[in-house]
This record gives structure tokens, C-alpha cells and sequence, in this order.
């Protein structure tokens, strides 16, 4: 939701759309910013769910209700019928809040589950995040650990720059298209550009963290976080398939983990996505919903 964020997208996927920002204050005092687009008579987060995770407006807190009473009358007096809101989460404003105050005022509202996220809130110490684990799964990490350092030399390259990382991005695209097919075709010209464009923005603001996880001096997998607010959040990744064998794709994620707690960090999101890994390393569901408010 960090103006950075929403111009990245906007500047690749904006075309066709409206821009509809609203700004709420109280005298001179900013309480609320509804970061919307519109088309055809329906509003809706600037972003979309194929690049953004979850989303919602941004609010003083206790200034909910007034946020939400003011938006629908401003939508409504602006001929706008439907706002579609997702991926939200429960302690959303629009999920917690808005929802009920457009319920009270008689409109109709549908909210459904439709995605997950995965998070959990990380320890002062490593070894104290490994005793969170289940004992299966702290001996699988061990061993996985064990069996990659027995293979070479390890270096696992933690950066806050693009440009401390010459190349960075040919090579994030080269693991990511080669180890998944869903990946692969996911990764539209459009899609590589927002990428593109999204790490330069996040670097250049101080909110980006790379890692690069190596053998020997050989690239073995890739990674994109984002650092804000004392969360990691895990945005993609990539592996070279040929070192599948010593888990690099799991181990990148590891290492980001560790990283992480070494520096203080209070929570690691995995975000959208049910991917298996994301429980095996400690994570914790989060159910996304998709709410639909009909304006009248």
C-alpha cells in the first residue's frame, strides 16, 4: 500500500483504468487514503491479485468508521455501483470494519474466502526458531543444512541494493522461468516488467532485500524480500533445477529466515499461496477474502 508500491504497478498495468485516490481528513490532518481505480461504474484496489498479495486502505487508527461512512457516500455521489475489494485479510479495515458499517447503512455485502497467506512471528535467536519447529521437520532442515554445507563451500549473498548485485534480475528470471512450468508461464513480458520496475522502486526506498544462496562460487537459487515495518516478506524466488537434489529452493528460504532474525526482524510472511514449505518451516495460515459492497 506504499505509494512506491501502487506506482509501480500503475505505470505497468494502469492502462483502460481510472485512477480514484481519496484522501480524508479532519482538518488539516490526514485519517484515511482509499487507493482506488475505477471502470464501468466499479471500484477497486489500485493493483492486482497477480502481483499483489493483499491490500486494503489506509487508516488513522479509530478513525475506521468515519473512513468507511465517508468513502461510501463519496462512491455512491460519484456514480460508482459496486466496490470490489481483494485480497483482504481479517484484521483489514475493510474486512474488520467497513464490511458491518456498509451492512448497518442497508447495502449489500458478500465477502468470500478465496486465498490464503502464510506468516509466523520470529524469535531473537535462530537456534530458538528451530526449537519452534515440529522435531520432524527441525531434522529435516538440519539435515538438509548438513548435506548442503558437506557439498562445497556456501555463501548466501544478503543485499539491500540492486545495484550491489550486477545482474541480479537475468538471473532471478533465468531460476524462476527454469524451476517451475507454472512460473514459466506466469512470467509475461508485462509481468517481467513490473518486476523490474518494482525492485528498482523498493531498492531505491531502502525496502528491498536480495538473496543469492551459492555453491562454490555458482549461483544456486534466488530470492526477493521486502523489509518493512519489522516484517521480511517473502515475495518470489528462483533455483537452478540441477541442484534440486540439495534443496537449494527450500534453503533460499532458510537462510532468508535466519537473515531475518539476525536482524531483529519481529515476523517473516511468506504471503499469498499455500505452498507446502510455507508449514514445514513454521508458518501459519491466514484466510484472504474477497468482499464485494454494492453501492446504491
Amino acid at each position: 500500500m506504499t505509494p512506491v508500491w501502487l506506482q509501480a504497478w500503475w505505470q505497468v498495468f494502469g492502462e483502460g483504468w481510472q485512477l480514484y485516490i481519496r484522501e480524508v481528513r479532519d482538518g488539516d490532518t490526514v485519517i484515511g487514503i482509499a487507493p482506488l481505480m475505477i471502470r464501468e461504474n466499479a471500484a477497486c484496489f489500485i493493483g492486482g491479485t497477480d502481483v499483489c498479495d493483499y491490500q486494503d486502505f489506509i487508516v488513522a487508527p479509530g478513525m475506521e468508521k468515519e473512513i468507511s461512512t465517508v468513502l461510501l457516500d463519496d462512491l455512491k455521489s460519484n456514480g460508482i455501483k459496486q466496490l470490489e475489494l481483494k485480497h483482504v485479510r481479517p484484521d483489514s479495515v475493510v474486512y474488520s470494519r467497513m464490511v458491518d458499517i456498509a451492512r448497518e447503512r442497508d447495502r449489500s455485502v458478500e465477502c468470500t474466502a478465496e486465498e490464503v497467506s502464510v506468516e509466523m512471528g520470529l524469535p531473537g535467536a535462530w537456534e530458538e526458531y528451530l526449537e519452534r519447529l515440529s522435531s520432524k521437520q527441525r531434522h529435516e532442515v538440519k539435515r538438509k543444512l548438513r548435506r548442503l554445507t558437506e557439498a562445497g563451500e556456501i555463501n548466501y549473498k544478503w543485499a539491500d541494493n540492486i545495484t550491489t548485485v550486477p545482474g541480479f534480475m537475468d538471473l532471478f528470471f533465468r531460476m524462476f522461468t527454469e524451476s517451475r512450468a507454472d512460473k514459466a508461464e506466469f512470467l509475461t513480458e508485462q509481468r517481467e516488467a513490473f518486476f523490474r520496475n518494482i525492485v528498482d522502486k523498493m531498492s531505491a526506498a531502502g525496502l528491498l532485500k536480495l538473496g543469492v544462496l551459492e555453491l562454490d562460487g555458482r549461483e544456486m537459487a534466488s530470492i526477493i524480500c521486502f523489509d518493512y515495518n519489522n516484517t521480511v516478506y517473502l515475495y518470489n524466488s528462483g533455483y537452478d533445477p540441477e541442484y534440486n537434489y540439495l534443496s537449494v529452493g527450500l534453503l533460499s528460504k532458510v537462510f532468508c529466515i535466519q537473515k531475518s532474525i539476525e536482524a531483529g526482524r519481529e515476523k517473516f510472511d511468506f504471503l499469498k499461496g499455500a505452498e507446502i514449505y510455507k508449514y514445514h518451516l513454521g508458518g501459519q495460515e491466514i484466510p484472504l477474502y474477497k468482499c464485494e459492497i454494492r453501492i446504491k
